[in-house]
């Protein structure tokens, strides 16, 4: 973990310091703002910063916010800040620590906040499947593609990759090429100089950069815009970046894992992908089944979102009933295990007593996993007849197919034919020179007035 310390704090951090650095983290200090502000853009980067309540917090988060770089802030004060420290929490600090420190709480909560966990729970045989691949090529500095629908937990399989790689070690960033607007993520990737753009205020390292000697991860990269994908295939063939208003090109040495929810042959085929890129990405490819295919880690990872939210919210231990569970097991989880965690955060809360039962285990919308399971099915079989439709009208001529809806639009009428023409969103005229004109060709044709039985 990289722990930037942001103004004086009187010297009473020294000693969670000392614990942090001999718990492996690297710490780096900075007496104000500009400081700290200029120590993030030389690419040194931090996990966490923590930082005096004398120093004007909401200017430093505004300040973050402006640039783009997102950070968790805890704030430390004296108990006789409380003033500051409400305005710290207001603006957007995470944690308020008191001073003097307990270096024990100061430790944990630098642990809580800071914390990029990869290690991840699973249990089903189709997931074990993926995580040994995964232990396989982890040591290597080979790309790395994961796949999988949204909520499936790409990006806690790329950390547990860098963590188990000889670039453990080093920096593991990350960027949503989803989240950051397209004329800016050229920026956010390889950096840029002073006065490169309006905006541009000093020079400022790129994730590239500042993942040298680690991991980056380019998450969602199917949403990058197709002309930044060729000098992004450069940057990963000959691992040199151009800085945005640069006149040289920066070598750096990093291994690239990047994450997409779509299937990116059919994003070639269609002309948003580069097939070169998706060639160097897909070295080796990670594909995480949905929650629904895993029944296994659905029990699993619900008796571990339960404790993980009893605690944070300081209830007593809450438990699954065994008809919870069987509930949980039948639905569909289309948001995979992102609305697991989110569903059990709200169970934990709704739940009347220690044991939550399925009467707590509701929807967003305040329905509950029966009703949610049972609308899934029918909208899936919808679908499925839908489709089943759809298939049928292949092979055959355009003729037929509006033939057959004249003639049973024509027949849902009882025979009205000026009622059928409205339906079809044609002029009376029109459907009786089809009519005659199936009349001509041998079709039986209801007489105006008369019910056809049959469209065959």
């Amino acid at each position: 973990m990289r722990l930037l310390i942001v103004g004086g704090l009187d010297g009473q951090l020294s000693q969670a310091t000392k614990m942090a650095m001999e718990g492996g983290a690297r710490v780096a200090h900075a007496a104000d703002i500009d400081v700290a502000l200029a120590s993030l853009r030389s690419g040194k980067g931090a996990d966490l910063l923590l930082v005096d309540v004398m120093v004007d917090i909401p200017e430093l988060l505004a300040k973050l916010d402006a640039e783009r770089i997102h950070i968790p802030v805890v704030a430390c004060g004296t108990e006789t800040n409380a003033a500051a420290a409400v305005n710290a929490i207001r603006a957007g600090a995470k944690e308020y620590i008191p001073l003097p420190p307990d270096a024990d709480l100061i430790a944990a909560v630098i642990a809580a906040v800071a914390k990029e966990s990869s290690d991840f729970l699973y249990r089903d045989p189709a997931m074990a499947k993926v995580v040994k691949l995964a232990d396989q090529i982890a040591a290597s500095d080979a790309s790395v593609l994961i796949t999988g629908e949204s909520g499936t937990g790409k990006e806690v399989m790329a950390k547990y990759l860098h963590a188990r790689s000889r670039r453990a070690a080093q920096p593991f960033i990350s960027i949503n090429c989803a989240a950051i607007p397209e004329h800016l993520l050229e920026s956010e990737l390889f950096g840029h100089e002073k006065g490169a753009f309006t905006g541009a205020v000093a020079r400022r390292i790129g994730k590239f950069e500042e993942a040298n000697g680690g991991t980056l991860l380019l998450d969602e990269i199917s949403e990058m815009d197709f002309r930044l994908q060729a000098k992004l295939l450069r940057a990963i063939q000959e691992r040199l970046i151009d800085r945005v208003g640069g006149s040289k090109p920066v070598p750096v040495n990093i291994r690239i894992l990047a994450t997409s929810n779509r299937d990116l042959q059919t994003e070639v085929r269609e002309g948003r992908f580069r097939e070169d890129l998706l060639f160097r990405l897909n070295v080796v490819n990670l594909k995480l089944p949905p929650l629904r295919e895993r029944p296994g880690d659905i029990v699993a990872l619900s008796d571990h979102f339960v404790a993980k939210y009893s605690q944070a919210n300081g209830l007593t231990q809450r438990v699954l009933s065994q008809a919870a569970r069987e509930e949980l097991l039948r639905a569909p989880w289309d948001g995979n295990v992102r609305e697991l965690e989110n569903t059990l955060h709200r169970a934990v809360l709704l739940s009347s007593g220690d044991v939550i039962e399925p009467d707590a285990i509701l929807m967003p919308d305040g329905t509950g996993l029966s009703e949610a399971a049972q609308a899934h099915s029918l909208a899936s079989q919808a679908a499925q007849a839908a489709d089943a439709a759809n298939r049928a009208l292949v092979g055959r001529t355009v003729a037929e197919v509006e033939q057959e809806l004249i003639l049973d639009t024509l027949n849902h009428c009882l025979g009205n034919r000026t009622h059928a023409a409205n339906i079809l969103g044609i002029s009376i005229r029109t459907l009786r020179n089809k009519l005659n004109q199936y009349a001509d060709e041998g079709i039986q044709v209801p007489a105006p007035g008369e019910q056809r039985f049959s469209a065959a």
